[in-house]
């Protein structure tokens, strides 16, 4: 049941990804060669985002029988699951992070407070193993700073990408 569910979610996304791409202005007046677009690499994940989504929904449909599997579906039980409150707390993550410091701070800073934020929550408080909190904090602030330093760099320096 979950594979049709996470099939039709990736099958929406990537067609989303994909027309989103598709509607992103192609520079032929800069003369772009077509395989120079700026949507092109976003095009192509959209399309292979859709087609594993919409494989993974069909073999969901052609493994059993769906009315029983929707007859079973404990919805309550479901969001009181260790995986629901993974999925909601990175959601939330995401959310402050693109809504909250994207713009506000300068990028690295945003990007190692939201790297420290996820590392240091699921392997201090949503892991399934208890982990030290010493080694959790020096964990998530070293792999923090390395990725919001490592990000900003490859795509102010690697792709020209302004950032915010």
């Amino acid at each position: 049941m979950s594979d049709l569910f996470i099939g039709a979610v990736f099958l929406a996304l990537g067609l989303i990804v994909f027309y989103s791409a598709w509607n992103m202005p192609r520079l032929e007046t800069r003369g772009v060669p077509g395989y120079a677009i700026p949507g092109l690499v976003p095009m192509i994940l959209g399309a292979c985002l859709a087609l594993c989504g919409f494989l993974l929904s069909l073999r969901s449909i052609r493994s059993g029988d769906l009315a029983a599997h929707f007859r079973s579906l404990e919805i309550p039980a479901l969001f009181r699951s260790n995986e629901m409150r993974r999925l909601l707390t990175m959601l939330a993550l995401a959310l402050f992070y693109t809504l909250g410091m994207v713009g506000r701070l300068p990028f690295w800073i945003a990007t190692a407070l939201f790297t420290f934020a996820v590392i240091f929550i699921f392997e201090y408080f949503i892991s399934d193993k208890q982990h030290g909190l010493a080694r959790c904090v020096t964990l998530a602030a070293v792999e923090g700073v390395l990725v919001g330093i490592a990000i900003t760099w490859i795509f102010q320096d690697g792709f020209l990408v302004r950032l915010p």
